[in-house]
């Protein structure tokens, strides 16, 4: 008897947690399924031959309008539970950045809308498990 191997295809992510000085955290309006009309952290997809980390900096870019160096971005946690998105396997790396109070940003690519939100008063639920990273980033 031969033993039949199962391989699982997973998607690799990049998610950013961009927060200013006064206690407020970056969030995005999903645009799309699953999670359409949720917020969510900003991030996206790791493209072929991109590091999580120049997808994190693209992903921020692209969607909120916000720029950052790679260098002032520092990685938090990799987020991999098995049922952390409905679509199938994703695993992130989360990545944190600080960026001044004034920070002006406007929702482009697949969000609807992006805000700064205060910490203590976040839109719950959150979509997927970005309580949990924003959680492991507070523990940091």
């Amino acid at each position: 008897m031969t033993e039949i191997e199962t391989f699982e295809n997973i998607r690799f992510t990049a998610d950013i947690v961009a927060t200013t000085p006064d206690g407020r955290v970056l969030l995005i309006e999903r645009g799309w399924p699953p999670h359409e009309g949720a917020w969510a952290l900003p991030g996206g997809h790791v493209d072929p031959g991109e590091t999580s980390l120049a997808a994190a900096v693209r992903e921020l870019a692209e969607e909120t309008g916000l720029h950052v160096s790679p260098g002032d971005l520092r990685q938090i946690a990799t987020f991999d539970r098995p049922d952390r998105d409905p679509r199938g396997r994703y695993v992130t790396v989360a990545y944190a950045v600080t960026v001044p109070a004034d920070s002006i940003v406007q929702a482009g690519d697949d969000a609807t809308a992006a805000r700064w939100w205060p910490l203590d008063a976040l839109p719950m639920p959150l979509a997927f498990d970005h309580a949990d990273i924003l959680a492991a980033v507070a523990a940091a």
